[in-house]
């Protein structure tokens, strides 16, 4: 009888101890590795939510990123804006402490701090997170605003910048006369004084235009006067002819009987910018006749015959000090409101320019062009066609989450700002003319009337908007995305730990079983060796 060898391949033991080292192996791996297995087919029956719970893992990790990315966008904006409230406190502070001391450039410390403004706001707006502008909309590769020179300066000979615009609107709101656009004159019956737009010379236009001072309206004290308001007329762009030509006036009739002293009469006249200056007049008989009073007629007591007081000579000396009144007025305060009015087309989209030359007698506003005006505004336009300035940009960060953190700087607290802050830096006078006496009135009252303007424009006006609800939208970005990050964090370590129980290892446990499956191999390997010493002597 043949009796076989003990071998490996053939021993029910051999097997036996290939099997252990396999399982040793595997447990060597889990406890190297801390999984169960590298394969999902090793996890059994979980492996199917191990995978769900990875790609929820993943996701959580995306939406963390963004929520970065959004953080730091969001925060630069958010620095751009804290600079720009500063500015405008600062500026605002300057326009109500400043006084009429113009330096050698014709301009006061109050216009020296907007002019560091403006430049430092075009900055802010221009603010880039990455490769990204973040005032420009959904135009996120194109700077919003223009370089701060060319703003104020424009772009070459052929491109107007504001500092031309302002001063071409201030020729056209003067007129040829230089008097605002307005005249007076007596009119009839000879006791009236009749106030009118455009005076005589150039001829009155057909329809309203938008250039000078605008009769308002007329108010008296004197007894027996009566007065006549002006009817508004229909301005359009350019201005559309009625079938008559017409002249828009006021007057005042003082009657047959001369006003007594202190009596007063008010005429009120509507600036370029929309606000309204008053010339209050009051009656008297001094010698030398005071401030802002006229000269009630005396008569001629010691003529042969006597001449009696006239309503009619008082009537005169009515319309002579008003006319010098309303030039003051037009060459002091309307200037200043020129001044916003023209920063207010400057900043328009498209900007406006004075429609036509000679400048004193043009009656018509047109759009200017990128060839002969600044553009100062290069993003995505801030209009209801193209939605909510926020919402121009939007990023998920979670799976029904959005933030929106969009902005734009043409929206109507920054451009606002801009605006009045370009224009104070703007307006200058000649310091060559100030040694004139006239010439310094004037300037003295644009500069009184210009820091008046500034400061009530750079005040928060309720149901406008201004620069903190911008920042409070942000702010509210943030805070959605902070709660949605804390969520997220909790969401994660959850899955994580269910996870983990799936593919995850009990490090003691897998130890145990290592040292369990040493000791059994261990004995295997003895039986088996002491098996391969066996022989047929040996065991009989």
């Amino acid at each position: 009888m043949t009796i076989s060898g003990v071998g490996s391949r053939t021993s029910y033991i051999g097997s036996g101890i290939t099997n252990l080292r396999d399982q040793l192996d595997a447990l060597t791996q889990q406890l190297s590795s801390g999984k169960i297995s590298n394969t999902y087919a090793g996890q059994g029956s979980g492996r199917s939510l191990a995978i769900a719970l990875r790609a929820q893992i993943s996701n959580v990790a995306a939406y963390a990123d963004t929520a970065v990315n959004l953080n730091t966008r969001i925060g630069v904006a958010n620095l751009s804006l804290q600079r720009l409230v500063a500015i405008g406190s600062d500026v605002k502070g300057a326009a109500v402490s400043a006084g009429g001391n113009f330096d050698n450039t014709g301009q006061t410390p109050g216009q020296k701090t907007a002019s560091l403004g403006f430049f430092d706001s075009v900055d802010m707006l221009n603010a880039r997170s990455g490769d990204r502008y973040l005032f420009s909309g959904r135009a996120t590769d194109t700077a919003p605003v223009a370089p701060a020179d060319q703003i104020m300066n424009g772009n070459g000979a052929l491109v107007a910048g504001l500092k031309q615009v302002i001063a071409e609107r201030k020729t056209a709101d003067l007129g040829v006369n230089a008097n605002g656009r307005v005249g007076s004159a007596v009119g009839t019956p000879v006791t009236s004084v009749v106030i009118s737009e455009e005076d005589a010379t150039p001829a009155p236009p057909a329809a309203a235009q938008p250039f000078g001072m605008k009769v308002t309206g007329v108010s008296t004290t004197i007894a027996g006067a009566t007065v006549t308001q002006p009817v508004d007329l229909p301005a359009t762009v350019p201005p559309t002819p009625p079938a008559t030509p017409v002249q828009k006036s006021m007057s005042i009739d003082l009657g047959a009987t001369n006003p007594n002293v202190g009596d007063q009469v008010k005429f009120t006249f509507t600036m370029p910018d929309g606000t309204k200056e008053d010339i209050v007049l009051t009656a008297s008989d001094q010698t030398p006749l005071p401030a802002n009073s006229f000269l009630i007629d005396p008569g001629q007591p010691n003529a042969v015959p006597p001449v009696a007081p006239s309503s009619t000579v008082t009537a005169a000396n009515l319309n002579a000090v008003l006319g010098t009144a309303m030039k003051d007025l037009a060459n002091g305060p309307m200037v200043a409101a020129s001044a916003i009015e023209a920063g207010d087309n400057f900043f328009d989209q498209p900007p406006l320019r004075v429609g036509s030359t000679p400048l004193g007698s043009a009656t018509t506003l047109v759009a200017g062009t990128a060839d002969n005006t600044v553009i100062w505004y290069q993003g995505e336009q801030n209009t209801a066609a193209n939605g909510s300035a926020r919402g121009s940009a939007v990023s998920q960060v979670d799976t029904s989450i959005k933030v929106q953190y969009g902005a734009r700087a043409d929206e109507q607290a920054l451009r606002a700002q801009l605006q009045t802050v370009a224009v104070f830096a703007a307006v200058a006078v000649d310091p060559a003319q100030l040694s004139n006496a006239t010439y310094a009135k004037s300037a003295n009252a644009q500069i009184a009337a210009l820091n008046q303007r500034v400061a009530q424009n750079l005040a928060n006006i309720p149901g406008q908007q201004t620069i903190q609800d911008i920042q409070a939208d942000f702010a509210g970005a943030q805070a959605s995305i902070k709660s949605t990050t804390d969520r997220q964090v909790q969401t994660k370590a959850m899955a994580q730990t269910m996870l983990d129980s799936i593919e995850g290892i009990n490090d003691d446990e897998v130890a145990t079983k290592i040292l369990a499956l040493q000791t059994a191999l261990q004995a295997s390997y003895q039986t088996t060796s002491n098996l391969y010493q066996m022989s047929l002597v040996k065991f009989l």
